[in-house]
Formats: C-alpha cells, sequence, structure tokens
C-alpha cells in the first residue's frame, strides 16, 4: 500500500468534500484516511490502481487534484 496526500483545487464546502470523498472510494484499492477543503489523504494499493486513475476520478466529479509537493 501507498500512503498519498493529494491537494484538490476547487473544493469550499462540506457538499465538495463529500463529493471527493465518494469519488476516491469509488476507485478499486483506495482507503480514504482524510477528506477536508482542500486536500486528501489517502492509501492505494498501486497493483489495483495507479495515481492517474485517482486523479480522474477525482477530475470527473469536479475538482484538479495532484499529488503534494508537486507545483502546479
Amino acid at each position: 500500500m501507498e500512503r498519498l496526500t493529494l491537494n484538490i483545487s476547487g473544493m469550499t464546502c462540506s457538499h465538495c468534500t463529500a463529493a471527493v470523498t465518494r469519488a476516491l472510494n469509488s476507485v478499486n484499492g483506495v482507503t480514504v484516511e482524510k477528506v477536508e477543503t482542500g486536500s486528501a489523504v489517502l492509501t492505494y494499493d498501486p497493483n489495483s490502481t495507479s495515481l492517474k486513475q485517482i486523479e480522474i476520478a477525482v477530475a470527473d466529479a469536479g475538482y484538479n487534484a495532484q499529488p503534494a509537493g508537486q507545483a502546479a
């Protein structure tokens, strides 16, 4: 399992955190630890999913995600 912190842009409220949580939980191999406005912490199984698949799930929910520490 890999631990990942994502910076997520476009989140402004509890509805946003709920939408991102649902999106992340829909990805096979992902376990959500915490989602708050602007970020998420999760673990994922790289044998079941990829960072790209996680980013796509968040994008499909209407937000932009990238690993913390990466330049925009």
